[in-house]
Parts: structure tokens; sequence; C-alpha cells
């Protein structure tokens, strides 16, 4: 090597800013989890989709539909000039939600595809985003969606298909509420309270802030302004307190039940058509969720529910769990939301340019599991395979062939591949790796025809509490023969 040549530096061993990575138990339960949501999503007739995690810019269309910021959020690349061409290729990006492939599919294959066309999908996407705590660039998502039906039928089959998808993963009635609102309505409410066009996304974003500051803090902000914590002045819309009182009457409309609730939003809307046209879409979805035995304490109508309201065209719903957990500095709050959906009927017309309606719904993989954790319903420590040690490398076929008798019997099984010089090392092994039993089988077991059969949890609880002469009695411990080696372990196992 020439003297001047510099030694490359190792690189370092991390996961990149923003991403993580996945073990043994976190993949079981994310896995186990999915599998029961599609299983919810299988019974109501939908198919399952996987599309590629690239697609080209131009698909992709306006990146972040949440996030005003065109040509950014996502990691993209421009391919190499086809050759001869003299022109750069196409812009690619990894998809940043599963809702944008299914728009292309539904356009790509629309003389293929049965319409309506119900898809489930579920896999990992990619946000270009600076990373903060609880906040990855990559991460999972569970969708449905119907593209192809008009029919607010299609909306409340989402919300019930929601409800049950939830209480299939674990979490119990009362622990949950589905709520709905369309965003219809509150086009009939800004026209009632003669919202100029130049005024409605101020007024949108200020609904949105509605559960953060309230309904005092929202009337400030759609008038002459308010203070912030810090004593920052922050403009206000400039709306009138006359053009204000059906915002806030539709924001507090809540009733005890859906016909109060719904009987509060006609009168918010006034003369509005589109707005009566919204409430009439919820008055039927309300009777079809009924219909199909989804109380009101499972899904309610709930004029609250603001979020994505400037990007979804009718109904709108998100799944929101109830129960307390204690927040990183020990205070009680809600879980809060975990999937969040609605009608956006504008998206397919893109490709096609013919409008095609479509809703669905979108989980927070990653929340959701979260909640489970928090609920006792996942996170305990994954039960490892059974571990075969090696006393003797030159009968390695014969601890496989016993491996191979557990698998066979349904039983997670493995050989320790290691060096089995050191006994001990092979029982910290099976300890890492959460072994509930070590089989054991030396030269004079082989002659004898029998195995030591190990129970590790067993005998880790008589070393925690056991006296020394019950520890020296090895009641952890059993020889069987070879031939009941399964039978053992099946006993062990329960």
């Amino acid at each position: 090597m020439a003297k001047d040549q510099k030694k490359q530096p190792r690189p370092k061993a991390e996961t990149p800013k923003g991403f993580r990575d996945y073990f043994g138990a976190d993949v079981t339960e994310r896995k186990q989890m999915l599998d029961r949501i599609a299983a919810i999503y299988h019974r109501h007739g939908f198919d399952p989709l996987e599309t590629s995690a690239v697609e080209t810019v131009e698909a992709l269309g306006k990146f972040l539909p949440d996030v005003d910021r065109p040509n950014a959020g996502v990691f993209a690349w421009q391919e190499e000039a086809v050759p001869g061409g003299g022109t750069a290729g196409d812009w690619l990006a990894l998809r940043y939600d599963l809702t944008a492939p299914l728009a292309r599919v539904a356009a790509q294959f629309r003389n293929d595809l049965p319409s309506p066309y119900r898809r489930y999908a579920m896999g990992p996407v990619w946000r270009n985003e600076k990373p903060g705590p609880g906040r990855f660039r990559q991460f999972y998502q569970c969708d449905a969606d119907t593209v192809g039906s008009a029919s607010v039928a299609a909306d409340a089959e989402i919300c019930a298909m929601l409800a049950d998808a939830l209480e299939a993963v674990g979490i119990d009635r009362g622990d949950y509420m589905v709520r709905i609102n369309n965003r219809k309505v509150l086009n009939g409410v800004l026209e009632a309270a003669s919202v100029g066009a130049d005024q409605s996304d101020d007024v949108l974003r200020t609904i949105d802030k509605f559960d953060k500051v309230g309904r005092e803090g929202v009337l400030a902000l759609l008038t002459t302004g308010r203070r912030d914590d810090s004593g920052a002045q922050i403009d206000g819309v400039g709306l009138t307190s006359e053009q204000a009182a059906p915002v806030l009457a539709f924001l507090t409309s809540k009733g005890d039940d859906n016909a109060a609730t719904l009987a509060n939003l006609r009168a918010a809307v006034g003369a509005s058509e589109i707005g009566a046209e919204g409430v009439h879409e919820l008055t039927q979805i309300a009777d079809m969720l009924a219909a199909m035995g989804v109380a009101e304490d499972r899904a309610v109508i709930d004029p609250s529910v603001v979020r994505g309201l400037g990007y979804y065209t009718g109904p709108v719903f998100e799944a929101e769990l109830t129960f307390e957990i204690l927040d990183e500095k020990g205070r009680k709050r809600q879980f809060g939301s975990v999937a969040g959906g609605g009608r956006y009927d504008g998206l397919v017309e893109r490709f096609t340019g013919q409008k095609v309606p479509a809703t669905g719904v979108s989980i927070g993989v990653d929340r959701l599991l979260a909640a489970l954790r928090a609920k006792g319903l996942a996170g305990e420590t994954d039960i490892g395979p059974v571990v075969v040690t090696v006393m003797d490398r030159d009968r390695m076929s014969d601890y496989q062939s016993m491996a191979a008798d557990l698998r066979a019997a349904g039983i997670r099984a493995e050989v320790y591949l290691g060096n089995p010089k050191n006994f001990g090392n092979q029982l910290k092994y099976a300890d890492k790796r959460g072994a509930p039993v070590a089989i054991i089988q030396g030269g004079n077991e082989a002659e004898r025809g029998v195995v030591q059969v190990k129970d590790l949890v067993l005998g880790a609880r008589i070393a925690a509490e056991a006296t020394l002469d019950e520890w020296k009695s090895q009641p952890a411990q059993t020889e069987v023969a070879r031939a009941d080696l399964v039978a053992e372990v099946r006993r062990i196992l329960g």
C-alpha cells in the first residue's frame, strides 16, 4: 500500500436517524396483530394488495396530503438518462403512504379489477421528514379502501370493520370509539357563515386547533386573534362574531346521542344545500351502523373530528382509544387516536380524468401495537426454541435428529451451533434465547438410550426460591427414554 494512501475508516455500526431495527418479539407481535386485522378485512370481502415500494414521482403527485409543501417529504432520485436519448430519466420515490399507490393501481388496472374494488394493504412507508421523539422516517401502515362506490354504505362498512378490527386485536368495548364527521357539513357551515374562498383555508386550520385551544380559543382565532402561552400575538382570521357563530355551533354540536347531534348539525348548516347533504349522509351512516349491530358505544357521530377535513371530500372518521395511560412524567392521559380515514373522491381522477369515488381507513400500526402493550395485551417475553445441547460434536447427526423430531411435532427447536467445548456457555445461550427447555445427551446417556430434559423455567424459579436441599434434588431435570423425548417436552410446555 502506498504511504500516501489513507486507510479507509471503518463504517459506524449505527441505525440511520429516523429509522429503527425490529427484533424477534417486535416482529412477531406486529405480525400477530396484523394477521388478526387481515382476518377481519378478509371476512368483509376485501382482497389483499401488495404494491411496489417505489412509485414515479408523477404518480405520487402532491406529497404528504396533510403538508402544504409540494415536492418535499419523500425519498426521491432521478434515473439515469436513456442511452442516446440526451434527457434524464424518470424521478422515482419511495411511497409515502399506501393510498397513492392504490390510486395508481385503480387507474392502471381499471379494466381488469372488479368495480367497486375492495382491497387492504399492509407494509412500510417512508417519509423524508425531520425525525424526532416518536416521529420516524419509516413506519408501517395498515389500510383498507373501497374504490368505485359513491354510496355512503361503503363509509359505514369501513367504520364497522374498523370497530371489529380493534376488538379482534384485543381492545375491549368501552376502551375505543370510532368517531364520524363529514366535510360537506363543514362546507355548509362555511357557507352559512359567509366565509369567502380567500378565508376558507385559514378557517380550516383554525378549526383543526379546536382540541388544543377549546371554544374560546377558536373564537378568538376566527375573529381578532389571541396570545399564545408565550405571550406572542397570533393574528385572527378576521371573521365577525356573527360569522363565527355557525362555526362554533358546528364544533359544539355533539349531543347526548346521534339523533341530538344530527339535529344540532341541521341547525348549524342553516339553509345550505351542501350542508344538508352532509347531514343526510351522516344520518344514513348512523342508520346503517345500527342495522349492522354497531351501537353508539362503538361508533358515533362526532363533529369534533376535524383532522383531515382539508383533504377528504365527504365522511371522515377516526378511531380513538379512550383508556388512560401514564405519560413519561407519570401523568394520566388518554391514549388517543390510532386510525383515521374518510372519503377522497378526487384522487384517482388525476390519472383517468374522470371522478372515481373512494373511501378508506389507515391504522397506525406502531401506535396500535403500543396501545396493546400499554393494556398488557402484547409485549410479554417471547418464548424461545427448545435448545438441544451438544456434548459430543461427532454425534451432531443425533442431536439434529432430536431437533427434527421436536419440529415434526410442532415444537420450535434448534441445535446449539456454537463452540460446544464449554457446556455452561450453551446454557447461557439457551437463557439468552428465552428457551423453555434444554435437551442434554452425553455418551453415557446415548449408550443407555436416554436423554436429560431440563426445564429451564422451573430451574430458574427454583434457583431463586428453593432451599439448598431442594436445589440439589434437581427436580427441574428429568431423564427419559429417547423415544419419550417429544412427550416429555410437550408435558413441560403444557
